[in-house]
This record gives C-alpha cells, sequence and structure tokens, in this order.
C-alpha cells in the first residue's frame, strides 16, 4: 500500500439500519477500486468487511471492520459498522475516530429506528455527514420518497447531487449534477445526460450550486451578482459546507449490482474532509489543554479506539495518529499507565488481512499486534510529551446474565477469558456480585451477550451455563433489640466456653456497620473484642433471613461472660455468629432492594403504553420532558421489575425506545414479596 499524506486521507464511518446495505457498500467501493476481482456476498459469507465467523453464520455484521479503498491519488480509510442496536459500542468506537459519517439509507425501508438512533449519536459528536440511499434496484425503491422521509425525519438541508437513471429494476446509474454527466453502468462511464433528463438535471443542479454558494461568503457574493459558479467553486464551497453541516448531500447506489459506487467514491475523495481540514485535536497535556496539530511535525498522538482478542495472534490494537508519525519497531508511550510500549510491525488492516507498512501518518488508520498494557480509549505518544486524547465515550450494560463454568478447566479459565472479551468489547462488562456470589456479564441486549458466550466458547474454548441473575438485595434491621448466646462445648480435652450479650441498632442507609465495645467490669477480656467481631462479620457477609450481606447496623457487645480455662477465640467467635443470628430475627428484619434511576425515551405514540407498563413494575414516575417528537420519562424503579426491561421495551415501540438505568438507592422490600424470598431461600438450605 502507498504513503498517502495528511491531505490525501479520507475517515469515513459507514452508519445505518441493520440490512441496509452497509457491508455490501464496501465490497463494491473495494471492487470498484479494484482491491478484489469479484464481488463477495453477505449472503454466502464471502465478504471482506465480515470475516468473523459468527458474522458469517448470521450474516449480520456484529463488529466493527476497517476497509482502506485506495482511489486514486486518496486512501479512504471505511469504517463498516454494525446496524443492530446492541453492538453500538462498535459504531460509538469507528465515529471517534472518523471525519465523516456515510449514513446508509434503505431506498424501500427509508428512514428506520437504527437511522434514526445512529444519526442521535452523529449529533452528539458533532461529526459531518453524506446521506447514501442504497438498494436503488429493488422493487418499490423510490429516491423521491426516501429524501421526503429524511425531511420529516431530521431539520437538516439535504441536498440531491445526483438523479436516478431508470428505477428499480431499470436502475442504470446516476446523473451527477456536479460534472453534469451521466454516470452508467458497474464501470461508471461517463455519458451525456439523456435527453428526457436534462431540463429536470438543470433544475437539481440550481440547488447544488446555491447550496456550494451559500457556504463561502466570496462564492454567495459572486454568485448574487450574476456571475456563473466554476465547477472548482462548486467543489470549494461544498467541501467548506459539508465541514460546517450546513448541507448534508445525498448520493444514490445499488450496491450489489456495483451501480453508483464510481461516483460515491469520487464524491468522497472530493467532498469529504481529511484530517487536515478537520483541523487540530484537544488533548490534556502536562500544562493543560493542548491542540495536536495533523502533520508529521507535532508531537506523536494516537488513540486506541478498539481492541481485538485473538487467541492466535494475541491482541490487536487498532489506533488513529492525530500528530506526529508512527514508526514500525519503535516504542510508543501510554500515558495512562505511565509506561513505554514495545512496538513491533505496524499493519494496515482490510477486513481480516494484514498488510504491513513502514510508518502512518498524521490522520491515518492502522493497528499493531501484542501491546501488553494497552487498552480502548488509552493514548499512544511521546515520552517527553505525554498528552490524553478524550476517547470513545459508550452506553451503560442494560442486560445481564450469570454465567457459571461447566468444568474445573473452564472454571480456571473463566475469569481471564471474560476480561478478553471485554477488553475487545467495551460495552460488554463482567463482576463478581458479592451479595449473590455470582459472576455476572452485562451488555446490551440478549443477542449481544450470546454472541459474546459464544465467542468464548470458539474462540477460547471456554463453556459456560447461563441464568438469570438473582437480584442484589441487602439485610438490616428496623428496631433495637438485644439479647444473649451461651456457647458451651466439652468434649474429652478442653472444652470451649464463651457468653455474649449483644444489642443491634438500625443505622441510616449507607452508614454501614458499626461495631461497639460496652462490656465493663472485665466481664470479657479485651483480647476477646476482635473475636466477637470476627464471627459478626462471618455472618453479615452470608445474611441471616435469606442469604444477603447485612448492612447498615451497629452491634453493641454489653457483657458477658468468660472460663478462665475453656474460653478461647473460636468459642467467642461461635458466640458472636450465634448472638448476633438470635437479635437480628428479633430486631425487625427486612430485605432492602435496589432502587434504579430509569431514563426512558420514546416516540410520543408510545407514551402512554410505556406508562401503563412501569405502573406494572411498581415504578414511581419522577417527571416527563418533550424532546424533539419524543418523551423522556424519568422514573424510579426496583431492578427486581427492570433485568429483561430492554427486551420488552423494543417489544412496545417496536425497536424505536431507548434507556439509561443507574443504580440510585435501597429502600425496604414490601413484606409480602419478603415472604416469598425467605421462603425460597429456606427451602434451598434445605435442599443444600
Amino acid at each position: 500500500m502507498k504513503d498517502y499524506a495528511t491531505g490525501q486521507l479520507r475517515n469515513v464511518v459507514l452508519l445505518g439500519h441493520g440490512s441496509s446495505g452497509k457491508t455490501s457498500l464496501v465490497e463494491a467501493m473495494l471492487f470498484a477500486s479494484g482491491a478484489i476481482n469479484r464481488m463477495g456476498s453477505v449472503e454466502e459469507g464471502t465478504t471482506v468487511a465480515d470475516s468473523d465467523e459468527e458474522e458469517i453464520r448470521r450474516r449480520i455484521s456484529l463488529s466493527l471492520a476497517i476497509v482502506p479503498v485506495e482511489w486514486g491519488d486518496y486512501k479512504i480509510n471505511v469504517m463498516d459498522t454494525p446496524g443492530y442496536t446492541d453492538f453500538v459500542g462498535e459504531a460509538k468506537s469507528a465515529m471517534r475516530v472518523a471525519d465523516l459519517a456515510l449514513i446508509v439509507v434503505d431506498a424501500v425501508a427509508g428512514v428506520e429506528v437504527g437511522t434514526e438512533l445512529l444519526w442521535n449519536y452523529v449529533e452528539e459528536q458533532g461529526l459531518p455527514r453524506v446521506v447514501v440511499i442504497n438498494k436503488m434496484n429493488r422493487e418499490n425503491a423510490d429516491l423521491d420518497r426516501t429524501l421526503e422521509g429524511l425531511r420529516k425525519a431530521f431539520d437538516k438541508n439535504f441536498v440531491p447531487l445526483q438523479l436516478a437513471v431508470g428505477a428499480q429494476a431499470e436502475f442504470a446509474g446516476v446523473i451527477d449534477l456536479v460534472w453534469m454527466k451521466a454516470r452508467l453502468g458497474t464501470s461508471g462511464a461517463a455519458a451525456d445526460i439523456p435527453s428526457e433528463l436534462a431540463d429536470e438535471a438543470e433544475e437539481a443542479r440550481i440547488q447544488v450550486v446555491e447550496a456550494a454558494a451559500e457556504a463561502d461568503d466570496e462564492l454567495i457574493m459572486k454568485y448574487l451578482e450574476g456571475e456563473e459558479l466554476t465547477r472548482e467553486d462548486v467543489l470549494q464551497g461544498l467541501r467548506a459546507a459539508i465541514l460546517d453541516q450546513s448541507v448534508v448531500p445525498v448520493l444514490a447506489t445499488a450496491a450489489t449490482a456495483a451501480l453508483g459506487t464510481h461516483v460515491l467514491l469520487d464524491a468522497l475523495a472530493a467532498f469529504a474532509p481529511s484530517p487536515a481540514d478537520v483541523g487540530p485535536a484537544a488533548a490534556e497535556g502536562p500544562a493543560g489543554e493542548e491542540q495536536i496539530e495533523p502533520n508529521e511535525l507535532a508531537p506523536l498522538a494516537a488513540l486506541v479506539f478498539k481492541t481485538a482478542a485473538d487467541p492466535f495472534v494475541g491482541k490487536m490494537t487498532y489506533f488513529r495518529v492525530y500528530g506526529g508519525m508512527m514508526s514500525s519497531n519503535g516504542a510508543v508511550y501510554n500515558s495512562r499507565v505511565q509506561a513505554e510500549e514495545r512496538v513491533g510491525q505496524l499493519y494496515v488492516v482490510r477486513g481480516k488481512e494484514q498488510l504491513p507498512v513502514d510508518q502512518l501518518r498524521a490522520g491515518d488508520i492502522g493497528a499493531v499486534a501484542k501491546l501488553s498494557e494497552t487498552l480502548t480509549g488509552d493514548t499512544l505518544c511521546d515520552k517527553g510529551h505525554p498528552v490524553v486524547l478524550p476517547g470513545p465515550t459508550f452506553p451503560s450494560p442494560l442486560y445481564a446474565v450469570a454465567v457459571s463454568p461447566t468444568s474445573k478447566a473452564d472454571a480456571a479459565k473463566l475469569g481471564t477469558t471474560l476480561t478478553r472479551i471485554c477488553e475487545e468489547d467495551l460495552t460488554l462488562r463482567w463482576r463478581q456480585e458479592p451479595s449473590t456470589r455470582q459472576t455476572i456479564l452485562e451488555g446490551m441486549g440478549e443477542a449481544h451477550v450470546d454472541i459474546a458466550l459464544r465467542r468464548m466458547e470458539n474462540r477460547f474454548d471456554v463453556k459456560v451455563e447461563t441464568a438469570t441473575p438473582r437480584v442484589p438485595y441487602l439485610e438490616t434491621v428496623t428496631r433495637t433489640y438485644g439479647d444473649s448466646y451461651r456457647h458451651k462445648k466439652q468434649t474429652g480435652g478442653a472444652g470451649q466456653f464463651a457468653e455474649v450479650h449483644m444489642r443491634l441498632e438500625p443505622l441510616s442507609r449507607g452508614e454501614g456497620f458499626e461495631y461497639a465495645w460496652k462490656v465493663v467490669g472485665g466481664r470479657i477480656s479485651r483480647s476477646f473484642e476482635s473475636s466477637i467481631e470476627k464471627g459478626v462479620r462471618q455472618v453479615m457477609a452470608q445474611g441471616v433471613i435469606a442469604g444477603y450481606p447485612v448492612v447498615d447496623v451497629r452491634a453493641v457487645v454489653y457483657d458477658g461472660k468468660e472460663h478462665p480455662v475453656d474460653s478461647k477465640d473460636i468459642a467467642f467467635q461461635v458466640a458472636g455468629r450465634e448472638v448476633f443470628k438470635r437479635v437480628m430475627m428479633e430486631a425487625g428484619p427486612v430485605l432492602l432492594e435496589p432502587i434504579h434511576r430509569v431514563s426512558i425515551s420514546v416516540p410520543e405514540e408510545y407514551t402512554g403504553d410505556i406508562m401503563g407498563d412501569l405502573n406494572t413494575r411498581r415504578a414511581q414516575v419522577q417527571g416527563m420532558d418533550q424532546f424533539a417528537g419524543k418523551t423522556v420519562i424519568n422514573a424510579l424503579a426496583p431492578l427486581a421489575e427492570m433485568q429483561r426491561y430492554s427486551t420488552n421495551l423494543r417489544s412496545l415501540t417496536q425497536g424505536r425506545g431507548m434507556f439509561t438505568m443507574e443504580l440510585d438507592h435501597y429502600e425496604p422490600l414490601p413484606s409480602h414479596l419478603t415472604k416469598a424470598i425467605v421462603e425460597a431461600h429456606q427451602r434451598e438450605q434445605e435442599e443444600k
């Protein structure tokens, strides 16, 4: 692969609803550029971008694929992302390092759920965008109707840069309104505009020229004075209009038939902003915020936006260079861990193919294998000039399963494998839940977690069983109570004796545990104070009424007895444990359940259904806001009622609802629900 200067680079992220044809469009780009001599098929599992075993099996993209396309004097780093909402983390990683969003819309289905969701993320990122209306050769494909749907859904100035030649099965290519030529067939050969479309093309070109003129003060003056804009003027104006987001150009393709692809690549080379156009990147340096200039003379600054775990190659780290130059067989400094990393061979990755390169200039995207400490979101820089670039931001997980190994061999590898899987995808998280003693794997949805588990089995040979996680309840007391317990054990040898008087007092939420020693007169030696506390803490971790940790209590030891020979550490541990159980059972024990703060965003027409559903989940609605045709509902809801809410919300809103959820506080569980949980725990203990 040739060496490209910063001004010759284009970093483009492909976004769109699932099955809008993003992967097929990448394949058509590669075919048009001559990188492949035969187009692969998603159905046959032969595309460059979808190389993972699960992607081929399911016939959908599941992870971010980087596919550089060389087009004339330019290199277009195309990042193909999944359209399914469970894998939005991959799309957000790519958006962080892209300079342009290429939003693909199905010419038949129009604006879909995924289109809206990803559009909102692009808005948050502040990326310029271009829309590609794909599948123009399908039955019922309609360019004008799709364009109208875009204008209705999004408040942007959509300007078509092309007209379709033919429709549906007769779609033969497009008319390029900048060059005023027809581009027909799979070769994209230029031809004269068909006479029957000449008037329409002239009229449509006026819109293009006006959009270009409005983006530049000199051009608008020239246009208003009646002077005709040259083609170079139009190109200059469109580049400025795309960069300042005053215009969203619209193009048309039929990727599987390789129609319109040449024109798309020409447009990306001509109009898409280069890293130099975007300008410097903000970073945190030794003296505060600084700007990293996109050139080779700047200090090295490269952002890691993806990490892939491979059992054979090892860890593959993907990065974008924002300043300076990255070279093979050198060293870089990781500003997060404050340590040097040895860099081996650098690669430009095309799907699963790794093309070795000597260096990567500012603005380029590449990969390196076997960095030991580096993770997604880290900044690689010069040791003498450490900087931190802001990494991608990811949504919090919404779906969780409890995983347990199926064998001892699996148990030995489980923690390491979960860590490697979660390093690869930061919307996956795993943890040990101490209150339920379960291993929890969390993701964005059922499909997301299921695929992660399949990858664990296929790549690392680790099999697990899954279950719905137990709710992490806590136990506490509601009133003050005191009692005593005498432990007396006599065997053939030395015996055991300890008597402990203890009082439990409730504390405010979040205060944890306090232990107080109020014994007077030497009734119990002070040396046994820690023994009693150890016994208390043992039973608090295991729970008393339902097997959950005990919190927010003060244990006061106020009296007791000891024996000069038989009293020892173990005796007072047992006495402390048993007196705590006895007292707690009479101190008004209750279960505390986790209450989460939930924010749900749905189209206005689904508001009533969501409110009704929340009422069945013991939720307390805190308020509602209206924003851009959507209702945002804020509520407090018990985790026990929300564990599978992501699936239910999609069903209720046809996939158009989104929500976030985070722990807010704990509060007592209603008594009728407590009874069922306590009885289930008692049955479980009897079975054991």
